[in-house]
C-alpha cells in the first residue's frame, strides 16, 4: 500500500507528512477513548441513580462511578479539556461521588 499526501503537503518532506498522519492517528484515538470513557461514567452513573437496595450494594456502586468518573476526568485532561464544571452539572455528578475521586 502506498501513501500518497495530500494536495495541502506539497512542500512538505515525507518524514513530515508521516508524522503528521501519525498526529492524526493519535488525536483520533484520544477522541475515541474519551467517548468510552463518558459512556462508561454515563453508564455507572445511571447505575447508581437506579440503585434502590442495600446499603453496602451502593457503596459498591459509589466506588464504581467514581473510578469511572474519575477515569474519564483523565481522559478529558489528556485531550486538553481541564474543567470539568460544565460536566458536573450537565451530567448531575452527585457530591457524594466527585468527593470520592482518586480515592482507593
Amino acid at each position: 500500500m502506498s501513501l500518497r499526501p495530500p494536495s495541502g503537503y506539497s512542500g512538505a518532506t515525507t518524514p513530515e507528512v508521516f508524522f503528521d498522519a501519525l498526529g492524526h492517528e493519535i488525536l483520533a484515538e484520544k477522541a475515541s477513548a474519551l467517548g468510552r470513557a463518558g459512556a462508561r461514567a454515563e453508564t455507572a452513573l445511571a447505575r447508581l441513580r437506579a440503585h434502590a437496595g442495600e446499603e453496602t450494594e451502593r457503596r459498591r456502586l459509589l466506588a464504581e462511578t467514581a473510578e469511572a468518573v474519575y477515569a474519564w476526568f483523565i481522559q478529558r485532561e489528556l485531550c486538553g479539556f481541564r474543567r470539568h464544571d460544565s460536566v458536573i452539572r450537565e451530567f448531575s455528578i452527585p457530591r457524594e461521588v466527585l468527593v470520592r475521586l482518586g480515592a482507593k
